[in-house]
């Protein structure tokens, strides 16, 4: 991965070649076409205007999962698309995902019954080619509440336990996009593309790009541009005066973090909100968050924030079907709210539309991929770079290879060998002067990785002055010098999450992340005054006093 340092040189590397692909938008889509068509041989380009996984890729509710509730709506073709991915995301990345049992109780009057749920965890395994130790168990009422005895009792007829796969989406996002440069893409954040260029018939052969961070103009060339840009695909299609017509629309998910102290969950659930919608609840790391809602959106695509609204509806969840966890809104450490673009459908209701994914492509050659999950980046990847082989076909690139190619990090021996791979890299953490417990937390978070932090830390260890603690010290300066971390936001909410699970930590150590990282990167002045007034401004929002 290249450094934030080397950020001038990359933004002029652009400046100098056509690209067979030019692919806008640095969240999990974007990523995943990069790889996908750098993999495939092809020369590729990738512009960001925030930091990777600003979007909605560091705002969901961080599964890696199956869409459950989407064979209610007869999406079966998604279902069975989208449930097979999951374990091949898993054994790319282990490192950033991991199985997580799900408990699916059912209540008399709710979506769900024992016949409908039987079937549909039953057809879900099929569809998704579960294996067998992951294939769903039926549970009686008794058997429900010893998985989670925090449970509603009252008319509990019983429930399903099926397996999700949990993630950390902004870290995957991270992990494909370095694998996708290390196989010679360039990629860049905080470069915004201003406008498009046309050659003689109208067709776009790219890009006029300019840098956020010092206001520099480039051009892009590019035999083929895809608008993979997530809230703001309809932003990036506004500039193309050939575009067609294809209605979007928006909607916000919220999800609030709750200390285990006062909301001691011990099991992962889906379950019925009051108003017949699907909440997920999961424990993680000594937190527990509960989202998602659904609402039509129409704010600030660039900072959705969740609403004391948003914040009740999802308090009310919790009430409603954990009548002895007495949480309100003072309890509610940490918040976050992401935007879907979806394909609008008429007269349905936001958690009615399709999540399915659509590629098309306007008068001047401009592809747009919107809609999609999640779970399915890579094959909403291969989809769109098929295509894109096809029409630059004079030039023989070979079929998709990203099915069994491991991601950045992922080098640990499969999920096989995990656990073995940890324990090893732990026990060695110490020799660099971290603690085991930072070791394991290390390996964890950045699998095979881990290493080039690991030397960080030796190195900081005897010339650091920082306050820090080593293992974050260190964190910081992988961030920079290996994952393109320019500001203390993208390294406290993308590269560790710490704003959401560890708001505490956040609080403590910000001030001193601003300095560490104004050092390593020369800030000017006001940077630092912009910076710190952004990291007090997302704290204040994520925990409510912004709303």
């Amino acid at each position: 991965m290249k450094s934030s340092v080397e950020r001038e040189q990359i933004f002029n590397t652009l400046n100098f070649y056509e690209f067979d692909v030019l692919v806008i938008g640095g969240g999990i889509t974007g990523a995943g076409i990069a790889l996908d068509a750098v993999t495939r041989g092809m020369s590729v380009a990738l512009v960001e205007m925030q930091d990777f996984a600003a979007g909605t890729s560091s705002r969901s509710t961080k599964l890696v999962h199956g869409g459950l509730r989407y064979l209610k709506q007869f999406e079966v073709k998604m279902v069975a698309e989208v449930g097979k991915e999951r374990e091949i995301v898993y054994e790319n990345a282990v490192h950033v995902t991991e199985p997580e049992w799900m408990l699916l109780p059912f209540h008399k009057k709710g979506t769900f019954g024992p016949m409908t749920t039987s079937v549909g965890l039953k057809v879900y395994d099929l569809l998704a080619g579960v294996k067998k130790e992951e294939k769903r168990h039926m549970l009686s009422a008794e058997e429900t509440l010893q998985k989670e005895p925090l449970l509603k009792s009252k008319g509990l007829l019983g429930g399903g336990y099926y397996v999700e796969y949990r993630t950390d989406d902004a870290r995957l996002t991270m992990e494909v996009i370095k694998k996708a440069i290390e196989k010679g893409a360039v990629c860049l954040n905080y470069a915004k593309v201003r406008s498009f260029v046309y050659n003689d018939n109208n067709d776009i052969v790219g890009a006029e790009v300019i840098d956020q961070l010092n206001t520099k103009k480039i051009t892009i060339h590019a035999k083929k541009v895809v608008n993979a840009a997530g809230p703001w695909v309809d932003s990036v299609r506004a500039l193309d005066a050939i575009d067609n017509n294809k209605k979007l629309r928006l909607t916000k998910g919220v999800h609030i973090v709750i200390d285990q102290q006062f909301f001691p969950l011990q099991q992962a659930l889906y379950f019925n909100a009051p108003d017949k919608r699907m909440i997920f609840a999961i424990p993680r790391e000594g937190k527990t968050y509960v989202g998602t809602t659904d609402t039509f959106f129409e704010g600030d695509i660039q900072n959705p924030v969740a609403t004391i609204e948003d914040v009740q509806y999802l308090l009310k969840a919790i009430q409603d079907m954990f009548p002895n966890v007495q949480v309100t809104q003072q309890h509610v450490e940490s918040t976050w709210a992401g935007v879907r673009p979806l394909i609008y459908e008429e007269g349905k209701d936001p958690s009615e539309i399709s999540r399915k994914d659509e590629i098309w492509q306007s008068n001047s050659g401009l592809f747009t991929i919107a809609g999609g999950k999640l779970t399915g980046y890579r094959k909403m990847a291969e989809s769109i770079v098929d295509t894109i082989s096809k029409q630059l076909g004079d030039y023989n690139y070979g079929p998709c290879v990203t099915k069994h190619l491991e991601l950045s990090g992922g080098g640990v021996g499969g999920s096989e060998n995990f656990r073995a791979f940890i324990a090893n890299k732990e026990r060695l953490a110490q020799s660099y002067g971290l603690t085991l417990g930072e070791g394991r937390r290390l390996v964890k978070l950045y699998g095979s990785n881990v290493d080039k932090l690991f030397k960080y830390a030796h190195l900081l260890k005897t010339t650091s002055t920082s306050s820090l603690p080593l293992g974050i010290l260190a964190q910081i300066y992988y961030a920079i010098h290996d994952e393109m971390a320019y500001s203390p936001v993208d390294f406290l909410v993308r590269r560790t999450g710490m704003l959401y699970f560890n708001v505490e930590q956040y609080k403590k150590y910000k001030d001193e992340v601003l300095q560490v990282m104004s050092d390593l990167l020369n800030y000017s002045e006001q940077e630092i005054e912009k910076f710190d007034k952004q990291l007090v401004k997302l704290l204040m929002q994520a925990i409510l006093e912004g709303s």
